[in-house]
């Protein structure tokens, strides 16, 4: 395949945060325990930007799952989609000539993203990468810049593969590691690794685990782990909905911008506001958001996507201390509100604008003063074990209206509170 210029800097011109705090105790299942001070950035970053790129693309449709052809891992032989030999030779008509780095983490940026995974190869086992243990690949030389963390997408599955799933799937077990580690040791600090098999046939001696996860604490200790290799790792996915309130165990919704992972033609896309509403319920749940975008066959990513993109970092820029560094609670998520906090303080995020009056679980804390975060004056009182806040209807966002609670001491160790139907939440 010819060298494509363009695509130089297709890795690690998306960058790298440095992590340098200390936190909360992480727990894996197996393979080692993820850093504390890792896992406390990453919760603290809470919003990432995911990518899925590579040539389908072309196609306009989804990558990997639009391949006809066998998937054995899935027993599984679909004859619908792009026939495996003409989808397998997509690359050499991949040309992204338009792609620039610096433009998806500047896209990323002013999102308030801080973080960004990177499809470094899907089901397809197209290598977006330079990877020496294949020539199904983007041959490329990576470089490093940006000021976002970094993560990979790897699919341990392989439908490309010979060997996959096979009698010789030690061989290919080999060559998976192989990548794995290329990926983890050419291309600086790597913060997230998100492997992605959750059907199937799916244990931690299918992928022989007991070498793998070592030899990835090796290489980057500070990295976190999807658990979708076997079951073993550091924080759980709900795809394509938001989690529910789990405060011990981490976790990361992963969802599309629009209705597939990879770019698609006049697709439907989620508008500013509704993103604005699940990062605050995935937050408000203790969790985090990977938010998908495809970029187009040239490298692009679609301008009506960067500017859904770019409302959200609008309304980040003034909301943001409600989202970045928080943690859920201490009421779980409704349609119509959710809570964050951090330290003696706690974010009322008010989801539906139909009423100027929410009653809440009232607390055993004092509020010192109630206020909305763009300053706006908030009554409240309590009442019957009921909180009670009256926000002026002026006031009320068709996003989100930002409440933020003052509180005599530590909202930390609240305990999370379930909003009982005879509550109202912003419903009347």
């Amino acid at each position: 395949m010819k060298k494509m210029s363009s695509l130089k800097a297709i890795l690690f011109c998306l960058g790298v945060i440095t992590l340098c705090i200390t936190g909360t105790t992480a727990f894996a299942n197996d393979g080692g325990t993820a850093d504390p001070a890792a896992l406390q950035q990453w919760q603290s970053n809470r919003f990432g930007m995911f990518i899925h790129f590579d040539p389908c693309a072309l196609t306009g449709q989804e990558i990997s799952w639009s391949r006809a052809g066998k998937r054995p891992d899935r027993n599984e032989n679909p004859t619908d989609g792009t026939p495996a030999a003409e989808y397998d030779e997509l690359y050499r008509q991949f040309n992204p000539s338009n792609f620039d780095a610096n433009a998806w983490v500047n896209i990323a940026k002013d999102a308030g993203m801080r973080y960004m995974v990177f499809t470094a190869k899907h089901h397809d086992g197209f290598a977006m990468f330079d990877s020496k243990l294949t020539d199904y690949k983007i041959t490329n030389t990576p470089c490093h810049q940006g000021g976002v963390a970094l993560g990979f997408y790897y699919s341990p599955p392989d439908w490309h593969h010979p060997d996959f799933f096979t009698t010789n799937q030690a061989r290919y077990n080999t060559y998976f590691h192989g990548q794995v580690r290329e990926l983890l040791s050419n291309y600086g600090r790597v913060d997230e690794l998100w492997f992605d098999m959750d059907g199937g046939i799916n244990t931690p001696q299918t992928w022989d685990n007991e070498s793998l996860f070592p030899m990835i604490r090796a290489l980057q200790p500070q990295i976190l782990i999807t658990k979708r290799c076997g079951g073993w790792g550091d924080f759980n996915t709900p795809e394509q909905r938001i989690g529910r309130y789990d405060d011990k165990t981490p976790w990361e919704t992963c969802m599309t911008l629009g209705r597939q992972w990879s770019w698609k033609p006049d697709d439907d896309i989620k508008s500013a506001s509704d993103v604005i509403h699940i990062l605050a319920t995935c937050i408000g749940g203790d969790g985090n958001l990977l938010l998908d975008v495809g970029p187009m066959p040239d490298g692009r990513i679609e301008p009506r996507q960067v500017d859904v993109l770019k409302q959200v970092g609008d309304w980040l820029n003034q909301n943001g201390e409600s989202i970045y560094g928080t943690r859920g609670g201490p009421w779980k998520p409704s349609k119509g509100l959710a809570s964050t906090r951090k330290d003696n303080i706690i974010y009322v995020h008010i989801l539906n604008q139909k009423s100027d009056t929410i009653e809440l679980p009232a607390i055993p804390r004092q509020i010192v003063t109630a206020s909305l975060l763009n300053g706006g004056k908030v009554g409240f009182r309590n009442h019957d074990k009921t909180l009670i806040l009256t926000i002026p209807r002026a006031q009320l966002s068709a996003d989100d209206t930002v409440v933020k609670l003052t509180l005599d001491r530590s909202a930390m160790d609240l305990p999370p509170m379930d909003l009982l139907d005879n509550f109202k939440a912003a419903s009347k």
